[in-house]
């Protein structure tokens, strides 16, 4: 059977450009007879395997299928959209048509606050040449194809014309839609419809399906690895089965996987809860083909998790979204702020966790109150009428809060209305609107809810380089020669992008990114 789809390729490489010069003056027939052999070269190519059908593997398969190939998404869970249906603070692109020129100037720092945010496995003296410019390139590649990644998706018709600043960015570069639909949700499902519009003899969604290895070329040549397809095991029936085609990986990270890999690379966040579901990481079988991994002990905390006063020592946490905090959002312990809310994801989750924890059945927890006023509150509306419905937040009049909050707002409210400076550093305030008046009076009704720090997103995965390839060198060898033949990967799956730590906005924007190269290159590839 190989060698016949071999043979048929070949003659279709040779008869399609043959029709096409002999067909291009017959405007009745060239588009038919090129539209003919185009689907039968597509039904005799095997599919590009996409494993995970969150964002990356979303973006991967529309790539592929824009690129002329047949796509088979496999995905462990019942339902598609991992991990990227819950994103609820936005994706970040820079310089684009909906950031405020006038108000901001043209964003010209996204590169730099990315750098910054990765720490010291970018910045350090320490750090090897090699691996400085290794991760630089790949910092190089998320910021440059940014901008392109917004008008990808709005362009299929996803609304991205808000646009917020979030803790870690100079600027507001963090788009969302305008409705009540979260930005993750609202690409995830588009990107899905789009997908299933293109046909069955292009694309198939196969869920409840879980990948236990990848096939390899045995014949390859020494210390070469060449993936020529997929075993996967349906979870419905326990069936097993086997299919052949360029593969690739985006089965998001480990921060779930409590007692497995987490446990391994980071047992000090041993009873976190964490918003991602309790499943194990797929990393393994990445390196059981010799790709290797990096940053796997760099696990980002959320410093906001919702804790559901209905059901505190639920492990499992709903994300208060950063964009709370962006819109004027602030924290509050014992009724008085400790952190400037906007600094990044690390330096806030480190200040909240050197607070007392409020230990709660197995789980290690805090007790931090995030609290909206009506500006900000009135800027999330999307956000916050689903978290109230939740019973997640619940609204308060100023004058049902204690006297260490009110004197709290009374004296933020000063800062962000410029007449004063915010000792820890705070400048940009969203749309908080309450003045110290409004606090005096106590009659307008604020958002109160309680969060804590919670495990998100693992930085660490496989190393790879700029087009997606996964690679057999370690980061800041030499990866010429080293890249694994016929795999690709993108999202959370992959490391060495972020360093120590992501910014808010950025993980939607990798599985775009690098998604669409990886989809790409894998319906290109001719093995």
């Amino acid at each position: 059977m190989t060698r016949h789809r071999i043979l048929v390729t070949l003659l279709l490489t040779i008869l399609i450009p043959i029709t096409a010069v002999l067909f291009h003056n017959y405007s009745a027939f060239g588009p038919v007879f090129r539209a003919r052999f185009s689907q039968m070269a597509i039904k005799n190519m095997p599919p590009v395997i996409v494993v995970g059908a969150g964002l990356a593997g979303l973006s991967a398969s529309y790539s592929a299928i824009q690129s002329g190939a047949s796509v088979r998404l496999l995905e462990r869970a019942p339902k598609p959209g991992g991990n990227s249906i819950k994103a609820s603070s936005g994706i970040n692109g820079a310089p684009t048509r909906f950031q405020n020129v006038e108000k901001f100037g043209v964003d010209e720092n996204f590169w730099d606050d990315t750098t910054r945010s990765a720490g010291v496995r970018l910045n350090s003296a320490s750090v090897s040449p090699a691996v400085k410019k290794q991760r630089e390139k790949l910092i190089t590649a998320l910021t440059n194809y940014s901008a392109s990644a917004i008008d990808f998706l709005t362009d299929l018709g996803v609304d991205l014309s808000v646009v917020a600043q979030l803790g870690g960015h100079s600027h507001p570069r963090t788009h969302r839609g305008a409705g009540k639909t979260p930005p993750g949700a609202s690409i995830v499902t588009t990107l899905l419809t789009k997908l299933k519009e293109q046909g069955s003899d292009r694309f198939e969604l196969v869920t409840d399906s879980e990948v236990t290895r990848l096939l390899t070329d045995k014949d390859a040549p020494k210390g070469a690895v060449k993936v020529t397809g997929v075993e996967y095991k349906n979870k419905q029936d326990g069936s097993t089965h086997l299919l052949h085609g360029p593969v690739v990986f985006t089965t998001g990270g480990f921060a779930g996987d409590t007692h497995g890999l987490l446990a391994k690379y980071r047992p000090d966040l041993d009873g976190l809860p964490s918003t991602n579901d309790p499943r194990p990481g797929a990393h393994t079988i990445l390196s059981d083909v010799g790709a290797k991994l990096v940053d796997m002990d760099a696990v980002q905390i959320h410093p906001t998790g919702f804790v559901d006063p209905a059901n505190p020592e639920n492990p499992l946490k709903f994300l208060a979204a950063e964009m709370l905090r962006g819109e004027g959002g602030i924290l509050l312990h014992k009724g008085k702020r400790v952190v400037n809310e906007l600094q990044t994801r690390e330096k806030v989750s480190n200040a909240l966790m050197a607070l007392p924890t409020k230990n709660e059945g197995s789980l290690r927890q805090w007790d931090v109150q995030l609290l909206l006023d009506p500006g900000a509150t009135e800027a999330a509306a999307g956000h916050v009428g689903f978290y109230l419905w939740k019973g997640l937040l619940q609204k308060k009049k100023i004058s049902e809060l204690d006297e260490a909050t009110r004197q709290t707002l009374k004296d933020y409210a000063a800062v962000a209305h410029g007449e004063k400076v915010d000792e820890l550093g705070r400048k940009a305030f969203g749309h908080w609107r309450l003045t110290e008046q409004d606090v005096d009076m106590g009659e307008e009704e604020v958002c109160v809810g309680r969060v804590t720090p919670i495990t998100h997103f693992t930085m660490g995965g496989a190393v790879f380089n700029i087009r997606a390839q996964i690679l057999t060198a370690e980061l800041g060898e030499e990866q010429e020669g080293k890249e694994i033949e016929g795999l690709w990967g993108a999202g959370e799956i992959t490391g060495g992008l972020h360093g120590d730590n992501r910014l808010g906005g950025s993980s939607l924007l990798e599985c775009v990114v690098f998604g669409r190269v990886a989809g790409e290159k894998a319906a290109k590839y001719r093995g």
